[in-house]
């Protein structure tokens, strides 16, 4: 890749609103001399190029919050022979000790997500007086402005708020929504439901603006316009939406419908060069977090005899140990890929009734994932499966398919919710069914700049 990615941010604790305070942190950290706070106000960027230069900084300061959440799911194990690598880091987080983390644990971000949605609210503001651009180049650029708003907002929703599909979204309170760049603005929680409107809302935007369809190897961490039916098919999943989850897949598995044949390429799924590839913009599970814990038995037992993906996905250092091999170097950047909408079209046609297309899209992703001479067997059983049987295989098969890569923590928000049980040197932590920390609390230094973030759910 030829782009450098920059780590996390230093907070200062200050008694100003939530917005003030992401002000600050701004100034603190420049931005290629754009949008730096100033006390007569900002200074913009006037050109495509000096534009492209401000957005390239905002991909890189996404959060890898999507990788933390590895550790609150059921995919690692931090009990190890020899690892103690980064284990302070992220014990709490494992063990899901949110009230009293020690002090070395790795926070869940906040305001970087407002940061991030700054720069993309700055640029929507000024798509217009963009100089040095033909129109394509400025509705590109104010596209992926969108695209990259209504990201932070879903990420956001999905950690802080409670799962669309287990509450009512009209009436419990979720994020902020922040869709300006007025810094002197106090904000409040919007409902779920609102939220989940403004981010279908600007994904619709930005698929009126966004004309480049592949971008050259080194520039796809950046939207295209086969990024939008791709995060929309996710939104709608994540809603429940069934309709609009299988449509929005179909359209992406026929536009964009290749799939690494495990029996014959080395190149993993979610490295950002594989035929899978539809946005590689997120380094989901880092070099830290591979050092951290090792992969969890459960999930190793679900890959069964003749599937491929546990031998190229993993490598067993001992009895009692095995690392992931899909992650922790910056190749595997991996935001959008076709393999996940094989799933969720699988899914929703399943909830639709329609068994026929969840049997042939599920299997047409295990045709390349498991060894020739054994898959018609696995085939013949899927074939054979009640509803509610292929339904665990799909949740399984998202579980097999997607580990490592920021999926599964929210997949078990929005479905099953179920208990979860880890041991730790003797001592035994677990996560009830529907246990409330499946939510993240909202952090104490956002809620002290502005009490109002603080306000319980309404029933």
């Amino acid at each position: 890749m030829k782009r450098k990615f920059r780590g996390g941010l230093i907070m200062k604790k200050r008694r100003l609103n939530i917005l003030w305070i992401m002000a600050a942190l701004f100034a603190f950290t420049g931005c290629n001399d754009f949008l730096d706070i100033q006390p007569v106000g900002k200074v913009m960027p006037k050109t495509a190029k000096e534009y492209r230069a401000l957005l390239t900084d905002a991909y890189s300061r996404i959060p890898a919050e999507r990788g933390k959440t590895t550790f609150r799911s059921d995919e690692l194990t931090m009990e190890g022979e020899t690892n103690t690598t980064n284990l302070d880091s992220y014990l709490d987080i494992w063990r899901w000790n949110d009230t009293s983390p020690d002090e070395t644990t790795l926070p869940f971000e906040w305001l970087q997500f407002y940061y991030v949605s700054y720069i993309a609210n700055s640029v929507i503001e000024q798509q217009y007086n963009i100089t040095e651009a033909t129109d394509a180049e400025r509705n590109q650029l104010a596209g992926e402005a969108y695209m990259l708003r209504a990201y932070m907002h879903f990420i956001l929703v999905n950690l802080y708020a409670e799962p669309y599909t287990h509450c009512d979204p009209k009436n419990t309170k979720g994020i902020p929504l922040k869709l300006d760049s007025d810094i002197n603005k106090v904000l409040s929680r919007n409902t779920i439901a609102e939220v989940y409107t403004s981010i279908l809302s600007d994904i619709k935007e930005a698929e009126r603006l966004l004309n480049v369809e592949e971008w050259p190897e080194g520039e796809t961490y950046r939207f295209n316009t086969l990024s939008v039916p791709a995060f929309r098919a996710r939104v709608y999943l994540y809603m429940g939406d069934w309709q609009q989850a299988y449509t929005n897949a179909t359209d992406v598995v026929g536009k964009h419908g290749e799939l690494e044949d495990l029996t014959a390429s080395s190149t993993l799924p979610n490295h950002y060069q594989s035929v899978e590839a539809i946005l590689s913009m997120e380094n989901i599970f880092n070099s830290s977090s591979l050092g951290a814990g090792y992969v969890a038995s459960g999930l190793l037992s679900l890959y069964r005899s003749g599937d491929l993906r546990k031998s190229k996905f993993y490598k067993q250092l001992s009895a009692s140990a095995t690392e992931v091999l899909k992650a922790g170097v910056n190749t595997y950047r991996c935001t959008f890929r076709s393999a996940e909408f094989y799933l969720t079209a699988a899914e929703a046609a399943l909830e639709l009734n329609d068994m026929d297309n969840a049997r042939h899209y599920l299997t047409e992703l295990m045709k390349k994932r498991y060894l020739s001479a054994i898959y018609p067997t696995y085939e013949a059983e899927i074939l054979s499966m009640t509803q509610d049987e292929l339904r665990e295989e799909i949740y399984n098969e998202r579980f097999r398919e997607l580990a490592f890569e920021g999926h599964r923590w929210f997949d078990l928000r929005r479905t099953t919710r179920q208990e979860l049980t880890k041991t730790y040197k003797g001592e035994t932590y677990v996560l009830q069914k529907d246990d409330s920390r499946y939510t993240l609390r909202i952090p104490a230094d956002a809620i002290e700049a502005n009490p109002g973030l603080e306000e319980e759910n309404r029933e």
